[in-house]
């Protein structure tokens, strides 16, 4: 089996070619190829000379995925299924506002920690990404809004800010998330005050996170105020308490200096009740944080429905009115099921 490129950072090409008899600035020339040109092949890389491209072809592939499914929303967001190189198949979200493009980026393939909720670990857990395989999403994207003329409302159809926050949990991948971030940050050109990685709550995770001391978000995906209704609702992750996780997430403020989100997903007459929202208030009191109120995107088969608007209203005002900044994330792709792992489940399900 051939090595992959992609996941190789510009001095590691540099030197890379130097090993291959070039001189190091052939190695910048790959990484222009790979990460801003979105080059699928070597022959691809016209500027390369004959010779090294077939020398190098003989050892290394690109490490491209190819796109076997595709849907865009009415929205204009947009969500790939690609498949790797075995033959696993992830998803990936293209968002454009009005002033960026955003991507929200799979960690694994199928996810270990089963949230009752969620379609991504209805398949059981597969593997973990290594990192050219995360930063491949963002090129998978740029590619398909580029070639098919997909109409998009950002000004650029360059990604310019990432979630890590499909299908896995990036902690449970630790390094090949860190990885992909600097790779993101380095080759690809995003802001690290533009890269969010997403946690439903793995303790050790958020505190070597904290250590890394990066500019990046940390998103912590709470979803209940109380242990009892946590261990309901994330079943995988029942190690640590509520409260320790925002002990572990007050440590993140204080040695990186950056405020923590905290999603939470409301559910219909599970999660939303006015009790729970001053619950979450008086956890989160003091802490430079924001909460991210999350309307359900329905899964099939699941017997979660979303929250009326009422009720987010009401929940986000209990929160507000006790001094905590709450906003409500903007509903994207409920035509096409953009929630993690529902088009990848589907398509499965009509393969087997």
């Amino acid at each position: 089996m051939k090595a992959v490129l992609l996941g190789f950072d510009t001095d590691e090409l540099r030197a890379l070619a130097q090993k291959e008899g070039e001189p190091p600035y052939r190695g910048s020339q790959l990484a222009e190829w790979i990460y801003r040109r979105g080059a699928r092949t070597l022959d691809d890389m016209t500027n390369l000379p004959a010779g090294l491209r077939t020398r190098l072809a003989q050892k290394y592939e690109v490490g491209r995925s190819e796109v076997i499914g595709m849907q865009q929303s009415q929205d204009r967001t947009l969500k790939l299924l690609l498949e790797l190189y075995d033959g696993a198949r992830i998803e990936t979200v293209g968002l454009p506002y009005a002033d960026r493009f955003s991507c929200c980026l799979s960690t694994q393939v199928g996810c270990p920690i089963g949230c009752v909720f969620c379609a991504s670990g209805l398949g059981g857990f597969v593997r973990n990404l290594v990192p050219g395989e995360i930063v491949e999403q963002v090129l998978a994207v740029q590619e398909t809004i580029r070639t098919a003329s997909l109409p998009t409302n950002a000004r650029s159809h360059d990604v310019d800010h990432v979630t890590i926050m499909g299908m896995g949990e990036p902690l449970l991948n630790y390094e090949s998330t860190i990885r992909a971030v600097r790779l993101l940050n380095k080759e690809l050109g995003i802001s690290m005050r533009h890269i969010t990685v997403s946690t439903i709550g793995f303790l050790p995770g958020i505190v070597k996170l904290a250590q890394e001391k990066l500019q990046i978000t940390l998103a912590v995906s709470l979803h209940a105020p109380t242990d009892e209704l946590r261990r309901q609702l994330i079943p995988g992750m029942t190690r640590w308490s509520v409260s320790e996780i925002i002990d572990a997430s007050r440590q993140y403020v204080h040695l990186t200096g950056r405020r923590v989100t905290f999603e939470y997903c409301l559910l219909d007459g599970v999660n939303d009740s006015a009790a729970e929202a001053r619950e979450l208030a008086r956890l989160l009191r003091g802490l430079n944080c924001h909460v991210n109120l999350i309307r359900y995107n329905p899964v099939s088969g699941l017997p979660f429905r979303a929250s009326s608007q009422a009720q987010v209203r009401a929940f986000r005002e209990i929160l507000r009115g006790a001094g905590i900044q709450v906003t409500q994330r903007l509903q994207r792709g409920v035509d096409i099921d953009a929630a993690c792992g529902q088009l990848r489940r589907r398509t499965e399900k009509a393969i087997n």
